[in-house]
């Protein structure tokens, strides 16, 4: 998913959720009912299940709505709207019944046939998703995606109204993992055709089917709050009652908010974290997201690989993580993220094995060496491009740093700035709509393919426009020949991930972490790395 950094740069895509904050925590002794606010980096850019991308709009989706599947800690597979799970011994038929007693906000059942319109939503061409290809792998998704079957092919059928089979072309390892992500949950057909265009961009423009039902979001302000969902199944497991939110893009004054007790949790930065990092309300969250940047191969001398080798060995990663950030991210060993997934014979780390150094490694000598044959090469004497990022006071930090990294490769170089708004700069990404951008990306599962299959030729998300045929052919290899074969398919993501840093196909920055100082009476949330980072469903004010 695509990851937006409050604290630090907006991603491309995952929004960090670390950039969530409880503040003001109230609690009624007439009522006995459970409020905290929350604070937010950046405007929710969606809420249609179809279109969602980032992270902030996905932890909004993840507490109002619900799947099949619930993840808890760890990513372990829960089941929610599923009561039962049948797998074939090919693994490629899934037979899910549902409960009986699940109702959306406006009343309706929550049915199969709510699973079947959503996915089909979804895959369809003319919704646009730019998360269609994570359905991959259900029988005729990739022919639906080159437009060789329509849509409703989609290898999923309603048998009744509570039960839902699944077919799929080939086994998928993390398949259970997907239904507990919010791009598979079920859509109210009624309320998508009743909204048309304008359905998933307010509030009072979608129905819910979770613990919390959101209210007051027009779609452009800056607070809204979350209120417990009285249809919810579960609703009487659910203690608190308002969750209220509000963008605040300045970390400096959330510490100020949290000391004068009007926050109860906050992100902190730089030296902060030394100042509180021994404090018992102290959290070090690490995240499954690598922040990188892309560069925009439609731009003649990006489609250059020394250019783009030289840009990346300009930059001292440990510089980055260590002063700038100064949060707990670390320097990334490659593209996927390090703890994510382990060698199935040998345990060893995936990013590690597949680990590139020279692709995350500053060596300026070598650096100009490679931009001035690359210049040569390309008939040209003089690089100037601009580096987009969040408007975030982090943001613009971390891009003046970089700016100043790369122009360090000559006076022939330079780097202009430019920081816009979260959901404007993931506009102009999707669009092509820049030169260079600073991008995050968040595993959807614990699977390095939720990274990789990202730069197979024609993603939606490859905004750079990267390509490699022999990195494509290895990434269709781990779906498809050798799916059912751990090690083959290990082996085919490793030499998938070294092809995309020895061709610098992007610039790893940094894998992302998030401090917090989280008020210690505030309990009960879910956090995992990987996919839905929080989930509130079991979120409590401790007495």
């Amino acid at each position: 998913m695509r990851v937006k950094s409050a604290v630090k740069l907006g991603a491309v895509a995952l929004a960090s959720t670390f950039v969530l904050a409880a503040c003001g925590t109230k609690s009624s002794d007439s009522s006995k009912k459970q409020s905290v606010n929350f604070m937010v980096a950046s405007e929710i850019p969606t809420m249609d299940t179809s279109k969602v991308t980032d992270t902030i709009g996905l932890t909004q989706l993840a507490n109002t709505e619900e799947g099949l599947y619930r993840l808890g800690k760890n990513s372990s597979v829960h089941n929610a709207l599923a009561t039962s799970t049948k797998v074939s011994k090919d693994k490629k038929t899934y037979t899910f019944t549902l409960r009986k007693n699940a109702k959306w906000s406006n009343g309706d059942p929550v049915t199969a046939k709510d699973f079947v319109y959503s996915w089909q939503r979804t895959v369809n061409p003319k919704t646009a998703s730019e998360y269609a290809y994570l359905f991959s792998g259900i029988k005729n998704a990739d022919k639906i995606s080159s437009g060789k079957v329509n849509y409703k092919q989609l290898g999923v059928k309603a048998d009744g109204k509570y039960k839902l089979t699944v077919t799929l072309d080939r086994p998928v390892p993390y398949f259970k993992l997907l239904m507990g992500f919010a791009l598979f949950f079920p859509q109210n057909q009624k309320a998508v055709e009743k909204y048309g265009s304008k359905y998933g961009t307010a509030s009072n423009k979608l129905v819910y089917n979770g613990p919390y039902k959101s209210v007051g979001w027009t779609g452009t302000n800056l607070k809204w709050k979350l209120v417990k969902n009285d249809k919810y199944w579960n609703k009487k497991n659910i203690k608190m009652d308002t969750i209220n939110y509000q963008v605040v893009k300045d970390p400096a004054t959330a510490l100020n908010l949290y000391n004068s007790k009007k926050l109860d949790v906050t992100t902190i930065t730089g030296s902060q974290v030394a100042q509180y990092k021994n404090n018992k309300a102290y959290k070090l969250r690490k995240e499954a997201s690598t922040f990188y940047l892309q560069l925009n191969e439609k731009r003649s001398y990006f489609q250059n690989k020394k250019v783009r080798q030289a840009i990346s060995m300009a930059i001292d990663r440990d510089q980055l993580t260590g002063k700038v950030l100064a949060d707990g991210s670390q320097k990334p060993l490659g593209y996927v993220s390090t703890g994510l997934a382990e060698n199935p014979k040998t345990g060893q780390d995936f990013a590690k094995e597949a680990q590139v150094k020279s692709a995350v490694t500053q060596n300026l000598t070598q650096a100009k060496k490679l931009l001035k044959e690359g210049l040569k090469e390309e008939g040209i004497s003089k690089l100037e491009f601009t580096l987009m990022a969040d408007d975030t006071a982090s943001g613009k930090t971390t891009n003046e740093f970089l700016q100043s990294q790369i122009e360090k490769l000559g006076s022939n170089v330079k780097v202009n700035v430019q920081n816009i708004p979260f959901k404007t700069r993931l506009a102009n990404s999707t669009k092509g709509n820049f030169d260079a951008v600073i991008t995050g990306w968040g595993a959807d599962f614990s699977d390095p393919i939720s990274f990789l299959q990202l730069f197979v030729t024609g993603n939606s998300n490859n905004n750079g426009k990267w390509s490699n045929k022999e990195y494509d052919k290895l990434i269709k290899a781990s779906n498809t020949t050798d799916a059912k074969n751990e090690e083959k398919r290990w082996d085919d993501l490793v030499k998938a991930e070294k092809i995309l840093m020895q061709e610098q196909g992007i610039v790893p920055l940094y894998q992302q972490a998030a401090s917090q100082l989280w008020n210690t009476k505030l309990k009960g949330e879910v956090y995992n790395s990987a996919g839905i980072n929080f989930d509130y469903s079991g979120l409590y004010l401790e007495k």
